[in-house]
C-alpha cells in the first residue's frame, strides 16, 4: 500500500473511531409510554379541577437518565395528618420504611407505578385500592429520623417500565392528571365513564 493511501486510511479509521467513541459512553435516550391520564390529585380536599398553581410547592424535575440529579416527583402542598388517597385504582406494591421515611407505592393498571412519601399507611402490600380511597396520612417530618425526608408536603412520584437494562423510567406525576375535564350532570347523578 502507498504511503498516501497509508495516511488516508488511518485518517478515515480515527474519524470513524471519533464518531463512535460517545456512543458506548451515553445511555441511549428513552421515551415514556404514553400515559392515561385518569389519576387525580393525591391529597384528599383538593379539588379535581384545582390549578396546580396553588397545590404544587415544587415541581418535578425528571432528569434525563436515572442515576443524574434532580427531583423525581411533585411536592404537593398538606399538613401532617392530611389524608393521602391513591391517585388512581391499583394494588398496593409497597407500605413501609425507606431509609426513615414511610412510603406506600401503588401499581396500577395501566402499568405507571405511584409512589407517596412520607406517608404513615392505612394500608398493607396486596391490598387493592381505588381511585380516592385513602392510603394514609401524611406524617410529620419533624417526628421522623433525621435520614428522613424533609421537604414539607406531600412527595408524589410516578414511573413506568422502561425498556432495555432500564427497569423504570420516572414521569412527571403531573401529566397524569391530564386536562380538566367539565361536564354538567343532574345533581345527584354519576357522571358516565368516570373511573371509580
Amino acid at each position: 500500500m502507498s504511503p498516501m493511501r497509508t495516511r488516508i486510511s488511518a485518517i478515515l479509521c480515527s474519524l470513524f473511531l471519533a464518531a463512535h467513541a460517545g456512543v458506548a459512553e451515553t445511555a441511549p435516550h428513552r421515551t415514556a409510554p404514553p400515559l392515561v391520564r385518569i389519576h387525580r390529585v393525591p391529597v384528599a380536599g383538593i379539588p379535581v379541577s384545582a390549578d396546580p398553581a396553588t397545590f404544587v410547592l415544587k415541581p418535578a424535575d425528571i432528569p434525563e437518565q436515572n442515576w443524574r440529579p434532580g427531583h423525581r416527583g411533585v411536592d404537593i402542598k398538606a399538613l401532617p395528618g392530611d389524608k393521602v388517597v391513591a391517585s388512581a385504582t391499583g394494588i398496593v406494591t409497597f407500605a413501609g420504611v425507606v431509609a426513615g421515611t414511610p412510603v406506600v407505592s401503588v401499581d396500577h393498571h395501566s402499568g405507571v407505578r405511584t409512589t407517596y412519601e412520607p406517608v404513615r399507611a392505612v394500608v398493607r402490600a396486596g391490598t387493592k385500592v381505588r381511585r380516592g380511597q385513602v392510603i394514609g396520612t401524611l406524617a410529620d417530618t419533624n417526628k421522623l429520623p433525621q435520614t428522613a425526608r424533609r421537604d414539607p408536603g406531600l412527595s408524589w412520584g410516578a414511573k413506568v417500565p422502561g425498556g432495555g437494562s432500564t427497569q423504570w423510567v420516572y414521569v412527571d406525576p403531573m401529566e397524569l392528571l391530564g386536562p380538566a375535564v367539565v361536564r354538567l350532570i343532574p345533581e345527584g347523578s354519576q357522571p358516565a365513564g368516570v373511573p371509580d
